[in-house]
């Protein structure tokens, strides 16, 4: 068994928790993994700390905002910025003392993050891994509103009539919201504990997400509505795997930027998987990132 470290990292007045399976010292550069949300945690993403058996560190940290880092509950929406969890992340790295080296992952927001941290092309950064993604919101709602057209009848209309009336927190809303989640989120029903574990956390403390998101993961309202990373993806140095699912409520068309515009990109698209092959197919989606990891080294990268 790979030992397994949980820690504080001081980030500001905060606190970043973080948890290393392997060792930092091993001859492999580490992986970072960056969840999604914003303010989901890492308990979903917990279970690519497999890579591990590759004998490649693997760090996982809950972003400030949710989990078992610092909660705020009472900062305003507009505290909550890309730039704050960049920061963050270039925080934990330096703590860790991994800055010289290291790989990041990135899954949907997570993936979002990722890609902007490789445009600031830092020193130590040898590859990238975006899963799930959009590289542009306007292209994520865009595809949203062709799968919610897809829904079975009714369904959509339930969830516009909420949207419109502001009522996004009613039962009826979050019954209508658990259709597209089932088809273009997670496809593994019942979900997975992990999965609930999650979704539960942001229940708990949405702060992040509604600031920076919205209610739901297709009624995207809040600062994030217009981000895109289109015009700047080619800034990034590294080799870049790019990973999406064939149901994902990541659209090809919402992907596809990243894989024609990093100049050094592969995309994998996998079969019968939605917004979290890493739950759905986890036999193909592991040694697709392994893979890919131990081609770097084997570079030399």
């Amino acid at each position: 068994m790979a030992p397994v470290t949980e820690g504080m990292a001081k980030f500001g007045d905060y606190q970043t928790w973080y948890r290393i399976t392997g060792e930092l010292t091993s001859d492999k550069a580490p992986l970072v993994v960056l969840h999604g949300g914003p303010g989901c945690v890492h308990d979903y993403l917990l279970s690519i700390a497999a890579v591990v058996d590759t004998g490649r560190p693997v760090i996982h940290y809950d972003q400030v905002g949710n989990g078992r880092s610092t909660h705020l509950r009472n900062k305003p929406p507009e505290f909550w910025t890309v730039r704050l969890f960049l920061d963050e992340l270039e925080s934990l790295v330096d703590t860790l003392g991994i800055a010289g080296r290291y790989h990041v992952l990135g899954q949907s927001w997570g993936g979002m993050l990722a890609a902007e941290h490789a445009t600031l092309r830092p020193a130590g950064l040898r590859g990238l891994v975006i899963c799930d993604s959009p590289a542009s919101m306007e292209l994520w709602v865009a595809a949203a509103g062709r799968l919610r057209a897809e829904l079975p009848p009714g369904v959509d209309d339930v969830l516009r009539a909420h949207e419109e009336a502001g009522t996004t927190d009613s039962e009826d809303y979050q019954r209508a919201m658990r259709f597209f989640y089932d088809r273009h989120v997670c496809r593994v029903v019942p979900w997975p504990p992990e999965v609930e574990r999650t979704f539960a956390a942001i229940d708990d403390d949405p702060t992040v997400y509604l600031a920076m998101n919205g209610p739901s993961e297709f009624h995207v309202i809040g600062s994030l509505r217009d981000w895109s990373i289109v015009d700047r993806l080619g800034s990034v140095a590294v080799p870049a795997l790019i990973v999406s699912g064939e149901f994902d409520e990541a659209a090809p068309d919402t992907v596809r930027p990243y894989q024609e515009r990093i100049p050094e990109a592969r995309w994998e698209i996998l079969p019968g998987c939605s917004h979290m092959p890493q739950v759905e197919d986890p036999g193909r989606f592991m040694p697709l990132v392994t893979g890919f990891l131990d081609s770097l080294d084997a570079a030399g990268e």
